[in-house]
This record gives structure tokens, C-alpha cells and sequence, in this order.
């Protein structure tokens, strides 16, 4: 064999596996993307469920309106992100909500009738269930990612991201409030 065919098979071999190595980034980028749409997906659910849910608490407990309105504005801070906001603000301003709507419905908990509201109960199922499908997409999203980051940083890929612009991408993280240990007494 001539040294001509196998520089040529060389060349050949490594474009290939150039090729398939951007191909495998751009799936793995793909699934990030997607993974963290599930994750909007739950929180436009959520964002939608809130009016009802404020609006039934705000007939029973109107002297109540300051954990209301920090509700609407929470929800209101999330929806007015920008399309293209960085998961990490979109993941901040949804612990906001999550946070105000904990303080809600610790409210609620001290109103006999609205417990006994079969809306408020339907509602606050409904918000339990979307808060599970979020934790659940949020896990998604981290593995996700973190295949994704796998993938750009290892060799021979590194190579191949470098040239082409992939960067690494964050996390959701936990803040630290909700990593507090809560008090139980009885």
C-alpha cells in the first residue's frame, strides 16, 4: 500500500469520527434544550393554576393579602422572563414562587372552612402534583446536562467542542433554604 492511501485512509477515518463525534454533541445539546423545556412546560402549569389558587384563599382570608400579592408577584417575575433567560434565573425565580406558595398555603392551613373547600383541595392537589413533576423535570435536566458536560469535556471530544463553540452548561441547584433542616417539635 502507497503512503498516499494511508494518509488519505487516516484523514478519512478521522473525519469520520469527527463527524460523529459533533453529531453525538449536538443530540447531547439537544437533550439539554429538551429537558429543560419539560421544566417550562411544568412551571407555565403551575403559573396558570396560581390565579385560581390565590383567588380561592383570597375569599376566605382577605386580611391575608400581603402572602397573596408576594404569590402574584413571584409568579409575575417568572412570567415576565425573558424567552431566552438563562435556566439558572428561570430555576431562582421558580424557588421564589415555590417559596411564596409554601407560605400560601401555611395560610390556608389556618382557615377550617377553606381546608374544607373542595376547590382549594382540588387546587392544592393539583399544585402538589406540578411541584413533583418540576423536581422530577429538574432531575431530568441535571442528568441531562451533566451527560452533556461528560461529553464536552472528555477526550477526544474536548477537541471537537472547542473547535465548534460547545461550553458547558450549569446545573440547577438547590438554594440554600430549602437545604435547612426544618424544626420538628411536639
Amino acid at each position: 500500500m502507497s503512503p498516499f492511501f494511508i494518509v488519505l485512509g487516516i484523514i478519512i477515518l478521522i473525519g469520520v469520527m469527527w463527524v460523529g463525534i459533533y453529531n453525538k454533541l449536538i443530540k447531547q445539546r439537544n437533550w439539554v434544550k429538551e429537558a429543560f423545556s419539560q421544566i417550562d412546560v411544568q412551571l407555565q402549569k403551575r403559573n396558570d393554576l396560581i390565579p385560581n389558587l390565590v383567588n380561592t384563599v383570597k375569599g376566605y382570608a382577605q386580611h391575608e393579602s400581603e402572602t397573596l400579592e408576594n404569590v402574584v408577584k413571584a409568579r409575575q417575575q417568572l412570567i415576565n422572563l425573558p424567552q431566552n433567560a438563562d435556566p439558572a434565573l428561570i430555576n431562582e425565580k421558580s424557588n421564589e414562587l415555590t417559596g411564596a406558595l409554601s407560605r400560601l398555603l401555611v395560610v390556608a392551613e389556618q382557615y377550617p372552612d377553606l381546608k374544607a373547600n373542595t376547590n382549594f383541595l382540588q387546587l392544592q392537589g393539583t399544585l402538589e402534583t406540578i411541584e413533583k413533576d418540576i423536581a422530577v423535570a429538574r432531575q431530568l435536566y441535571n442528568s441531562s446536562v451533566t451527560e452533556y458536560n461528560n461529553l464536552v469535556q472528555t477526550v477526544p471530544n474536548n477537541f471537537v467542542a472547542g473547535v465548534h463553540g460547545f461550553k458547558t452548561e450549569a446545573v440547577l441547584e438547590t438554594p440554600d433554604e430549602a437545604r435547612k433542616v426544618p424544626e420538628v417539635q411536639f
